[in-house]
């Protein structure tokens, strides 16, 4: 046999091995992760209840009465913990360090260029690929005063991610008597960054998922969006809903406008905006949007202090991922309604800053309140 042939061959062999060898580490650290995975449960006075895994923070499910008093799932999600390790990296996830996308991955501060990876074609999304919603939370069940509160905690690194700082972030789960349930979130940085956490649940209020979201009533309390590019980046406008399919200021079908002819639906294929919340005053807790289900007359109202909205209308479900009882999430069959800092803020002097500094702490609180209307 030639010397070319022979050493093809141990290329090829040592290029299987390293590629065994990658798979091997994955599933590894995979099983050690399994091994990790916890769920806990949060039930109200009336039975409802919330199931969330130390897994990304993810709620897994989340139960509240129709109008006829049947409790419903409302949430997309799987049956199992790790079910998420290889699913959809996002349902019901808590994200962090920065919610949403950042241009090219690039920001600076104090004259300091910062990359971070690029998991969004170009851009970055949702932290990176290992991103707080893909991480092990330590997570204690409060059962002193409040059973109905789960508390995680998670450390990340200084460099993690790109992101420069020792950064921890503590995040408490409550499940209230009057169906709300309140996200509060704290961090702290040894080092000057950024920070934009958010919450990640993919909503049916109908049937969590089994059907389309169209029909949903949707209110949406701004008089003014961030309009994007082509690549989902705001383009530093802050332009006027009125006279747009953006205007959600009284209430409408999610789908009424959403195949309309304007460009901004297009760069999206259909709702994938921020919108800038009407407030009298910065971190004022007002309410920021209503959802309203007509069949089941279930109503979700959201309560922030974070100064943006994204409405995402599920347009990239494609019926790839299957869930609870065998669902296969088809197209538009849950929408998002992320309270948050603008995306890209780091980029554009003119959006609310997402900068923390040593010595000082990132308080935020979100609220998903949820009636019924007969």
């Amino acid at each position: 046999m030639k010397k070319t042939s022979v050493l093809l061959i141990a290329i090829a062999f040592l290029l299987f091995q390293g590629c065994g060898t990658k798979k091997s580490e994955k599933n590894q650290d995979n099983m050690k992760m399994t091994d990790q995975l916890k769920v806990f449960s949060l039930t109200n006075k009336h039975g409802a209840e919330v199931k969330i895994t130390n897994f990304g923070g993810k709620v897994m499910s989340l139960q509240v009465p129709d109008k006829n008093g049947n409790l419903g799932d409302v949430v997309l999600g799987y049956e199992q913990p790790e079910d998420y390790i290889n699913g959809e990296p996002y349902f019901g996830a808590l994200i962090g360090r920065y919610g949403n996308r950042i241009d090219k991955g690039r920001f600076t501060l104090d004259g300091e260029t910062y990359q971070l990876p690029q998991n969004n074609g170009p851009n970055h999304l949702h932290g990176g690929p290992d991103g707080f919603h893909n991480v092990i939370w330590e997570a204690k069940l409060k059962d002193d005063k409040n059973p109905q509160s789960l508390h995680l905690t998670y450390v990340s690194k200084d460099g993690e991610m790109g992101y420069p700082g020792r950064f921890t972030a503590t995040v408490v789960y409550t499940w209230t008597d009057n169906y709300e349930l309140k996200i509060d979130y704290h961090a702290t940085s040894d080092k000057k960054t950024i920070v934009n956490l958010t919450h990640h649940s993919f909503f049916n209020l109908k049937d969590a998922g089994k059907s389309k979201i169209l029909d949903h009533e949707l209110t949406i309390h701004a008089d003014q969006f961030t309009p994007i590019d082509s690549g989902l980046i705001p383009t530093g406008e802050i332009r006027e809903v009125k006279g747009t399919p953006m205007d959600f200021t009284q209430a409408k079908k999610m789908g009424a406008e959403i195949n309309a002819g304007y460009q901004q639906l297009e760069y999206g294929n259909g709702y994938d905006h921020n919108w800038v919340l009407n407030k009298p005053q910065q971190d004022a807790m007002t309410l920021a949007a209503e959802v309203y289900e007509p069949t089941t007359g279930r109503k979700m109202e959201v309560h922030t202090t974070e100064p943006g909205l994204q409405f995402y209308s599920g347009n990239f479900l494609d019926g790839s991922q299957v869930g609870k009882n065998g669902v296969a999430y088809e197209y538009r069959t849950a929408f998002c309604l992320e309270a948050q800092h603008f995306p890209d803020s780091p980029n554009h002097e003119n959006f609310p800053s997402t900068v923390l500094k040593p010595g000082e702490t990132y308080k935020k609180q979100t609220i998903y309140k949820f009636s019924t209307i007969q």
